[in-house]
Formats: structure tokens, C-alpha cells, sequence
């Protein structure tokens, strides 16, 4: 095996190109649970950090703590997936968002605000897993139905994710039965639920994603670089020049490949990264820090116009349960489109988006609903388009790492947003944040999903 080969995910578990039902129920279920863990620190980070610190200029820090750290997370999900699999890797970060939740909850009942802060960094490095995940999810689906298996991964998130901001009232109220602040309620759902969801991942997801993609590409060779469009997914079942292996031992697998390596023109492996995965990157990257931006100042924009806690929770649900419920949809489209087109369209929706948001009333409900309803959408179709890209284009032997760093690219804006979007506020309010948001994203969106199409055509 050379240095350019992956290496063997090991199970003990038959390795089948067309695993069944089984993996992907598992992933769904391990999603919601993730979900319910993850809006804990979408829906009240920021008013615990405001309340604990005393200042609405550092309101965005824990959105900039938990998506630094899940720059961190997302790195090291994506090399231990790499060499052990998706499920250990995928069971680590649920762990690591378990720890931190608990520690968000004494960080907060001490009042010890550097141990808060830790925490917050702890947790953003695990719940980055839940996006991760979308990547299994492409592993287990032949390449027509990548886009689809994507989305029915996200679409799982919505079920706890919406769950979770409506809870804000009955566990602040379980959190201060017990003595503790209000706020910390939902960071205790998050300690059970992403308990939960790394319990599920260790004892059930079998056979390992990563190894059915991998025994997939053996049979049928590599996937040529693409947008992931349709012309690609018929390119994809043809098979490649290169050599595949599949080694099987009496009690477990290794499924080893050396047609996916990244090679330079002479032909020896190289680090160059193909074009598709560079435009992906971008175009999911330039939606995460617009939407992180906006969405993590709007709580606080809405308090300060009236509006209760949970109010502002409804809203959050509703953006929430808007980036992940038209998964199924997105990816269809992507599927039938190609990716490009989707991207555009993104574009286009978080420029909307952010026109509403910062135009109408703040002092009604229903403007910042429906801005905050149609940002979550943008994002998914950026989200779903962006990873189709970077699933068609990187090497399979070296896929997992490669998504990792995309994902990498995501927490860091979103860590940039989360930072910039409380400074922003309050130096210069919450309607130029969110116009500007919306501007820049339909300013870079479109023209770098357009231009890798013209690229390719070139090439």
C-alpha cells in the first residue's frame, strides 16, 4: 500500500456495496438525537454569555467559541474517520459535545466564566459531527442518489433540532428546580441527547459507511472530478483505469483502494485538490458565516425589542427546522440540476433573507420568522449543492480528511460570523448585519459556483 492509499477501515462486519436500510436508519436516528443537542447552543448561547458577561458586544463570543472548536472537531472527525471510520469517528465527536455540555452547565451554575468558555469550545468541537454526517450518509448511496442520501441525513437533524428551542421553557424550569440558571436547561437536553446519539453510533452502525464506499469504489472504479451533476453521476458507474483491491480475513474486513489519489501531472500522488472541491468549500463556506452572523444576534435583537425568550426560541426553531427540512428537496435537485444551479439559487435566497431581516419591524413576530425561515433555507441549498461538490471531486483515498478541512473552512467562519456579528450590533445595528450578510452572500455564491462551471467547460 502507498503512501497515496487509505487506509483499511476495519470491522468485523462483511463490507456490502449495497448495505441495506440498516446503516442509514441508524445515522437518522443518531441525527435527531444530535439535533435536539445542537440547538441548545444555537438558542441560548448567546443570552447566557450576555447574562454571565454583562455585555451585548460579547453576546456573539459563544457562537465564535463553539464553531472555533468545531474547526478543531471537524479536523479531527475527519482524520479518525479517515483511518478508523465513520463510526468511531462520528461516536467521538457525539462524545466530545456530551462533555461539553455538562461542563456549559457548571461553567454557568459556578459562575466560573473561563470554565464556561472552555465548555463552549468543547461542545462546538463535537456538535460539528451532526454536519459531518452528512458525508456517511453520501457513503452509503450510489452516486445517482447521493444528493438524496445527503438530505434525508440533514432532514433527520430537524427532528430534534426544532425540538429543542420549544424546550427552552420546560427545561429552564427543570434546570431551576434543581438550583441552576434557566438557561443552562437546554445544555442539560444536550448532555442526554448527544449521550445518546454516541451510544447508538457504537453499537449499531454496521457495517461502516467509510468501508462501503470504499468496497463500492473497488468494484467500480473512481468517480471522475465533477460538479456533481447529472452527467456526473453517469460517468461515476463507469469504471476507472486504476487498480482496486478488497482483502477479507476471517474475522474482519480491510478495504483498501489506490484509485482515488490526487496526482500531479507527471503522474506521482500529489496534495492537489481538484477544482470541484475548492468551489464546494467556497460555496458552503460563504453561507456558513453569513448565516451565523445574522442568526446569533437575532435573539438578542429580539430581546431587546420585547420580545420574550421564548419568542425568540420559536424563531430560532423555525430556522432551525428551515436549514434542515428541505434536505430531501435540495438534494432531489441536485440530483436532477447538478449542483451549480442550486448554489446560484442560494445566492439569491440569503440576499432576501437578509433584506428582510434587517428591513421589517423588529417588533413583531412574524418579519423576523419569515426572514429567519427563508436564511435557513439559503443555507441548506448552499449546504447540500456545496457538499456535492466536494463528495464528487475528492479523492476517495482521501475523502474523509479532505471534508474534514472543508469543514474546517465552515467552523472558522462560522467563528468569524459569530465574533464579528455581536461587534457589528453594537457598534453599528442589527439591520446592517443582516443586509450586508445578504449582499455578500449573493456577491460570492453565484459567481464562484458559475465560474467552477465555466472552468470545467474550459478545461
Amino acid at each position: 500500500m502507498t503512501a497515496a492509499d487509505p487506509a483499511p477501515v476495519r470491522t468485523r462486519d462483511t463490507v456490502p456495496a449495497a448495505p441495506g436500510r440498516r446503516p442509514m436508519t441508524v445515522l437518522v436516528v443518531s441525527q435527531a438525537l444530535g439535533g435536539a443537542g445542537m440547538a441548545a447552543g444555537i438558542t441560548v448561547g448567546a443570552l447566557l454569555a450576555e447574562d454571565l458577561l454583562g455585555s451585548t458586544g460579547l453576546a456573539g463570543l459563544p457562537a465564535a467559541l463553539y464553531t472555533g472548536g468545531a474547526a478543531v472537531g471537524a479536523m479531527t472527525v475527519g482524520r479518525v474517520s479517515q483511518h478508523r471510520g465513520r463510526r468511531p469517528g462520528l461516536a467521538l465527536g457525539h462524545g466530545a459535545a456530551a462533555l461539553g455540555s455538562v461542563g456549559v452547565v457548571a461553567g454557568a451554575a459556578a459562575g466560573w466564566t473561563a470554565l464556561l468558555l472552555t465548555a463552549l469550545f468543547v461542545y462546538g468541537a463535537g456538535s460539528v459531527t451532526g454536519l459531518l454526517a452528512r458525508y456517511a450518509g453520501a457513503d452509503l448511496a450510489p452516486p445517482e442518489r447521493r444528493g438524496r442520501a445527503t438530505g434525508t441525513v440533514l432532514l433527520a437533524t430537524t427532528l430534534g433540532a426544532v425540538a429543542g428551542p420549544n424546550l427552552v421553557g420546560p427545561t429552564g424550569a427543570v434546570a431551576a428546580a434543581y438550583g441552576l440558571p434557566r438557561l443552562t436547561g437546554p445544555f442539560l437536553l444536550a448532555a442526554v441527547a448527544y449521550t445518546a446519539a454516541c451510544l447508538v453510533l457504537l453499537l449499531w452502525l454496521r457495517p461502516d459507511p467509510m468501508a462501503v464506499a470504499r468496497a463500492r469504489a473497488a468494484a467500480t472504479g473512481p468517480a471522475p472530478p465533477s460538479d456533481g451533476g447529472p452527467a456526473a453521476k453517469k460517468a461515476a458507474t463507469v469504471p476507472g483505469p486504476g487498480q482496486a483491491r478488497v482483502a477479507t480475513g476471517p474475522e474482519e474486513t480491510d478495504t483498501e483502494t489506490d484509485t482515488g489519489a490526487s496526482r500531479t501531472p507527471s503522474g506521482r500522488p500529489g496534495r492537489r485538490r481538484p477544482s470541484g472541491v475548492v468551489t464546494g468549500a467556497t460555496v458552503t463556506i460563504s453561507a456558513q458565516l453569513v448565516m451565523i452572523a445574522v442568526m446569533t444576534m437575532t435573539p438578542v435583537h429580539m430581546a431587546a425589542h420585547g420580545h420574550s425568550t421564548q419568542a425568540a426560541g420559536t424563531v430560532i426553531a423555525l430556522h432551525v427546522g428551515a436549514m434542515f427540512l428541505p434536505s430531501r428537496l435540495s438534494g432531489s435537485l441536485v440530483d436532477r440540476l447538478g449542483a451549480p444551479p442550486v448554489a446560484v439559487a442560494s445566492g439569491v435566497v440569503l440576499l432576501v433573507a437578509g433584506v428582510l431581516a434587517g428591513l421589517l419591524p423588529p417588533q413583531g413576530f412574524a418579519g423576523p420568522a419569515f426572514a429567519l425561515v427563508l436564511l435557513g433555507i439559503g443555507w441548506n441549498l448552499a449546504l447540500v449543492s456545496g457538499s456535492a461538490m466536494v463528495t464528487e471531486a475528492a479523492p476517495p483515498a482521501t475523502a474523509a480528511a479532505v471534508q474534514g478541512q472543508v469543514d474546517v473552512g465552515m467552523s472558522l467562519a462560522g467563528a468569524t460570523g459569530g465574533m464579528v456579528s455581536g461587534l457589528t450590533v453594537a457598534g453599528a445595528g442589527y439591520p446592517l448585519l443582516a443586509v450586508a450578510g445578504g449582499v455578500l452572500a449573493v456577491a460570492v455564491i453565484p459567481a464562484v459556483a458559475l465560474r467552477g462551471v465555466t472552468g470545467r467547460a474550459s478545461a
